[in-house]
């Protein structure tokens, strides 16, 4: 037995130190292979492959390059990151429409306060959930943004992004603020009670205790007025002419 085990180790020593070429040829061919993405030596069927890119398709995107003096944006970028569009072009609807809709002069508006939408009309009281910076109770705003202004029978909305793209989330569109003109006092400030919450830990005697007292701003709409189709032009001949 011992004799045998020393002819198969033998054996085996043997084995590995045939060259490639006395290998199988099988065992060859893997071990000399190119693995390189050349055009010589890559297999045709991955040559037609949809994976590589077609010669229209490179002329195409050689020929297409980005004018280097491309204008700004015109549109302000708002401090949450949404880029605040103001339409103010007379289209063929607002001129036909408006009239109508300035005939009903009970009107509603969905006004933008800090980006929070609210539907107010004259009269209302507004309680904002946060307390505004820099006001004081008699102060008198200016509210100039608005998505929609309706009546019983009419509504003029903003334009819309499109939905479905990339940036349909970041483009808020407003209606002109020259077309309206919303006008609100600050009443007061209000504070809700005090509240406590505890807060422990698991497997801990100790008990800390969280004091909060949040403080609203408290609005009224004192002032809410849709300018007629003409009062409107006029608006938009003296600015232009300026």
């Amino acid at each position: 037995m011992a004799s045998l085990a020393r002819t198969a180790r033998s054996a085996l020593r043997e084995t590995r130190r045939l060259p490639a070429a006395s290998l199988p040829p099988r065992a060859a061919h893997m071990t000399t292979q190119s693995h390189a993405l050349a055009t010589g030596n890559t297999p045709d069927p991955l040559l037609q492959s949809g994976q590589r890119v077609s010669p229209a398709l490179q002329e195409k995107t050689q020929s297409h390059s980005l004018s280097p003096s491309a204008p700004p944006p015109s549109t302000p970028v708002a401090p949450h990151g949404r880029s605040e569009i103001v339409s103010a072009h007379v289209t063929p609807s607002i001129r036909t429409l408006l009239p109508l809709l300035h005939s009903q002069p009970a009107h509603y508006m969905t006004l933008h306060i800090h980006g929070r939408p609210y539907l107010l009309t004259r009269g209302d009281t507004l309680r904002l959930p946060f307390l505004m910076p820099d006001v004081k109770p008699g102060d008198v705003l200016r509210l100039n943004r608005a998505t929609h202004i309706g009546s019983r029978d009419y509504t003029l909305k903003a334009a819309a992004a499109v939905k479905g793209t990339a940036d349909a989330p970041k483009k808020l569109f407003y209606l002109d603020e020259r077309l309206f003109t919303v006008r609100a006092r600050v009443v007061g400030i209000e504070t809700e009670p005090m509240r406590v919450e505890e807060k422990t830990k698991r497997r801990q005697r100790h008990t800390k205790h969280v004091y909060s007292k949040m403080r609203f701003t408290v609005l009224k709409i004192s002032d809410m007025e849709l300018k007629s189709l003409e009062a409107y032009e006029r608006v938009l001949a003296e600015e232009s002419d300026i």
